[in-house]
């Protein structure tokens, strides 16, 4: 019988797993990917849909088989993971492997804020965290005439710790262009101590700068307790509040159900070697958004697509060498970088070492126009390689 290796879920470390993996493997080994949707986003794209420089079919990919020669792609939903026996049920069937690699990211839970899911649904509240969400957090703010917006932190992890600032600092430039930016309060609120805490005091007190020059209000260690739609007003768990007139918030984001209930960890995300990227049991790997990793300093590696990416060829390697095959020896190193978007067609860029024993040396560079175009390089790339012959997002902005 071929082995067989099963991939759970068909973002970015998933895609990039399985056709690592499909190099690596030989036949007839069996690669299997599962995922609901096979259809998703780069999270960069993101705040470019916020701002208005995409819409939602430029950046949509949605691969298909002969995009993924040699991989089976099986559309279903996970149900249930059983580790041990490397079994996975799914709504079409339970399936088991020789290798399992979980990729099935973090879950959006909006539900978990008191109030949030009305005022979304009241109009005065949005988030940015999908393609359907972003859309319409550009259109609530491009109507927006004058008032207080606020960009709330509800908890963390998160997936992308620059984004709340850049969502806020695109939200600005937006309002430039409009022609209300003088109308406008924005004010970030956030549980961190400072921007991207992880990356960093140096790193988090230029971002509090980009975001003074942009005159955004920050207001640090902010524990959200309930959304008071009607009121329009944000209670902290401190007794103070914040006013708004229009909320975009960074969702809770918890561990897949299927994969909380599996045990891996209490808090439901799964731990993994910080260099190998397995799990405590034998067979099972997991990447991305999903796993948990403990830097030298005590906070976690952020979650963020640039770490899945570098995981993805190590996770491969690590499968095909478990399943009996020759593979190079390969390390994550926790090397990773993250545009910062400022307006105005300028990006800045953190980039470093997560992994050093003194803690993440990460440099913050100033924002330039290069950057933006390195960005934009980098979302083409991913177009290109999984929307061949689309055509869509070039790779530039408007106006460049």
């Amino acid at each position: 019988m071929p082995e067989t290796a099963v991939i759970l879920g068909a973002g970015v470390g998933g895609l990039s797993t399985a056709t690592a993996l499909r190099d690596l493997l030989p036949e007839p080994s069996r690669i299997v990917l599962i995922d609901e949707s096979f259809q998703g986003a780069l999270g960069l794209s993101l705040p470019w849909l916020l701002r208005g420089w995409r819409t939602r079919d430029e950046i949509l990919v949605a691969p298909t088989e002969k995009m993924l020669p040699g991989i089976e792609m099986v559309q279903a939903t996970v149900e249930a993971i059983d580790p041990a026996g490397r079994t996975v049920r799914t709504s079409i069937g339970t399936l088991s492997c020789d290798a399992l690699v979980v990729a099935l990211g973090a879950v959006l839970d909006t539900a978990a804020v008191p109030g949030l899911d009305e005022a979304i649904a009241a109009g005065v509240a949005g988030h940015f965290y999908t393609v359907e969400a972003a859309a319409h957090a550009h259109d609530l703010l491009r109507d927006f005439t004058s008032g207080r917006i606020a960009f709330l932190v509800t908890s963390m992890p998160y997936k992308c710790p620059a984004a709340p600032y850049e969502g806020a600092m695109l939200a600005a430039d937006l309002l430039v262009e409009t022609g209300v930016r003088e109308q406008v309060a924005i004010d970030v609120h956030t549980p961190e101590p400072f921007p991207m805490p992880v990356a960093g005091s140096d790193v988090g007190a230029g971002v509090i700068e980009m975001l003074h020059g942009k005159q955004i209000g920050f207001h640090p260690d902010r524990r959200v307790e309930h959304v008071d739609p009607a009121g329009r007003r944000i209670l902290f768990d401190d007794g103070q509040y914040a006013d708004f007139d229009l909320l975009i918030a960074v969702p809770p984001h918890r561990p897949p159900a299927p994969v909380a209930a599996a045990g891996f960890s209490p808090a439901g995300w799964i731990p993994v070697n910080p260099h190998s990227l397995a799990t405590d049991v034998e067979g099972v790997w997991a990447l991305g958004d999903v796993t948990t990793i403990d830097l030298p300093i005590g906070k976690p590696l952020p979650k963020a697509a640039v770490f899945a990416k570098g995981q993805a060829a190590v996770v491969a390697a690590g499968v095909t060498r478990y399943l009996g095959h020759p593979a190079p020896e390969q390390s994550f190193d926790g090397v990773g970088n993250c545009f910062l978007e400022a307006g105005g067609h300028l990006a800045a860029q953190g980039a470093g070492d997560f992994y050093h024993p003194g803690g993440p040396q990460i440099i913050m560079s100033e924002p330039s126009v290069e950057l933006h175009h390195a960005k934009a390089r980098e979302e083409a790339d991913w177009l290109a390689r999984w929307n061949p012959g689309v055509t869509g997002a070039t790779g530039e902005t408007e106006d460049q």
